[in-house]
């Protein structure tokens, strides 16, 4: 009985895994920046309200406004980064162009999750006069309401007033209109405890599932399936929102969520679950896939590696040192190491 067992849930582990793309219901296309990911409470584009029905197909043009009351909202930008909205909060979209993204947020609290970005994006958040340029991966919020811009991991750039202010990670920058602006640390672990850190932290806890799920549809006999287009945003209509995809490997995002390439999905799950900028650990899983990758070890993180592999914490694509996922530190630097 039970090597029956044993016989029928190889049979449909392989199924799974061979499964057609189509599954993911790729007629959707593609999303643009400004497409709406996810609705929760009272949520409008202008005088229209949103439903959850609205996900994947409310789109925010340039000039328009994403508006909550009693609700929340996640709104897709470049492949990658997530723009979410807290109660009472308005943002506006300035521009939708992938290489110049722009938004501003109107009132009450913006959070962006930067998990990928390249050199050719221009990702900008402004602000009560002053617009913040994101540079790195990480974790980014924008309350209005207190005139704060706050980098809880990452690195970016405000201008103010005509001058420029560098905000790393772990620190804010109060914004006024008059004086010198100096960024200032923030008590991190009290700001973790805030209503839209912590819905922002389950939200990519689904979507890191909607992505192994995604990512396995495309996975086909080792090869990228069809219906591939490499890395992006793909519909998962198991978790009704889309989800990103990278286009090799695995890295963590700023919550400590796994996502998965294609290729690495039948890997799955191999999240971290530590808290933002603390080493991921070994994990019970069996680690292989770090050993024959020499230049992948912590992703987000950086650090000394607890993986099996790695010479240089690399981020997502690796190769020697330097930051964000095509360097060498990943997340906050270091070096990966054997255990």
């Amino acid at each position: 009985m039970k090597q029956g067992w044993t016989k029928f849930a190889g049979v449909l582990v392989a199924m799974l895994l061979a499964a057609p793309a189509g599954f993911a219901d790729t007629s959707r296309g593609s999303a643009v920046p400004g497409t709406v990911n996810y609705v929760e409470g009272q949520v409008s584009i202008g005088s229209e309200f949103l439903s959850p029905k609205s996900v994947g197909s409310a789109q925010l043009e340039q000039g328009q406004s994403l508006t909550t009351e009693k609700g929340k909202t996640e709104m897709l930008l470049t492949p990658g980064v997530f723009l979410r909205l807290g109660d009472h909060s308005s943002a506006r979209m300035v521009s939708s162009s992938l290489t110049d993204t722009q938004v501003a947020v109107n009132q009450g609290e913006a959070m962006v999750e930067v998990d990928e970005i390249h050199p050719q994006n221009d990702i900008r958040v402004a602000e009560n006069g002053a617009t913040t340029r994101l540079l790195k991966t990480g974790l980014y919020d924008f309350d209005a309401g207190h005139n704060l811009v706050r980098v809880i991991g990452g690195k970016a750039v405000v201008r103010t007033n005509d001058h420029d202010v560098t905000v790393k990670s772990g620190h804010e920058l109060a914004l006024s209109d008059s004086g010198k602006l100096k960024a200032e640390k923030f008590d991190k672990k009290s700001f973790e405890m805030t209503d839209l850190y912590r819905w922002s932290s389950l939200r990519s806890d689904y979507l890191a599932n909607a992505n192994v799920d995604a990512a396995r549809l495309y996975y086909v006999n080792g090869w990228y399936g069809p219906g591939w287009f490499g890395p992006g945003w793909y519909w998962d209509p198991w978790f009704a929102s889309y989800t990103f995809i990278p286009g090799d490997g695995i890295f963590y995002n700023p919550f400590g969520w796994g996502f998965y390439s294609p290729l690495w999905a039948y890997r799955a799950p191999f999240f971290y679950r530590g808290r933002f900028g603390t080493p991921p650990v070994r994990v019970a899983h069996d680690p292989a896939p770090f050993r024959n990758r020499a230049d992948h070890s912590n992703g987000f993180t950086g650090g000394r590696g607890e993986f099996a592999g790695g010479h240089s914490a690399s981020g997502f694509h690796g190769s020697g040192m330097g930051s964000g996922f095509h360097g060498g530190g990943g997340f906050g630097g270091g070096f990966g190491g054997h255990r």
